[in-house]
């Protein structure tokens, strides 16, 4: 056998060789980044509305008969101010791991080994945003609704965009928080299908 014919031989070999499989969990590792992106986007957009969320009303006072001006801020809230910090700590959380989550695609097997820590901390991150959401919206309803047993009295019929605000936060984090619920499952799915 020549020369030519060896090398024309082992080239067709390296031909014939079958490139290997992509991973199984491609598209989760692919779904994880999306999703985390998700998680950061909400995450920004709820506080981001919190924190906007102002008014400034003329409220009547008894005596003297005054109009004295009153301002509606979120910090005025404990819940809202626990709100605003829980979701800032879990938006730079899901930067922080879309970017870890995003890198791993390109590493062949790492989406596996980080998946452990994702789980532990993604299932962290849903109870403070669930608690902080939870937190936010009580205060929220009792703002909207008042509470006639305590005498407490509804404000949002007074400070209607303030309360808006408040509202469309606490759907926005609602989002976010169903967001990281399907994170958990996804790893969890990815881990029980591991080779």
């Amino acid at each position: 056998m020549s020369s030519t014919e060896a090398q024309t031989s082992s080239a067709a070999a390296k031909a014939a060789v079958p490139l290997p499989p992509p991973p199984r969990n491609g598209g989760a590792a692919l779904a994880d980044v999306v999703l985390r992106f998700f998680l950061f986007t909400s995450c920004l957009v709820a506080v981001l509305v919190m924190v906007t969320s102002e008014q400034s009303k003329l409220i009547p006072i008894q005596f003297p008969p005054f109009l004295i001006s009153q301002d509606a801020k979120f910090q005025h809230s404990p819940a809202f101010v626990y709100f605003v910090i829980a979701l800032s700590v879990a938006g730079l959380y899901a930067i922080l791991t879309t970017l870890i989550s995003f890198f791993a695609l390109f590493k062949r097997g790492c989406y596996h080994k980080i998946v452990p820590c994702f789980i532990v901390f993604d299932v962290l991150f849903l109870g403070i945003m669930a608690s902080a959401t939870g937190a936010a919206g009580a205060v929220g309803y009792i703002g909207y609704r008042g509470n006639n047993h305590v005498q407490w009295r509804k404000v949002c019929d007074v400070y209607d965009v303030f309360c808006r605000h408040i509202g469309s936060s606490i759907a926005v984090s609602l989002i976010g928080s169903v967001v990281l619920t399907f994170l958990v499952i996804l790893s969890i799915r990815s881990l029980s299908r591991r080779d």
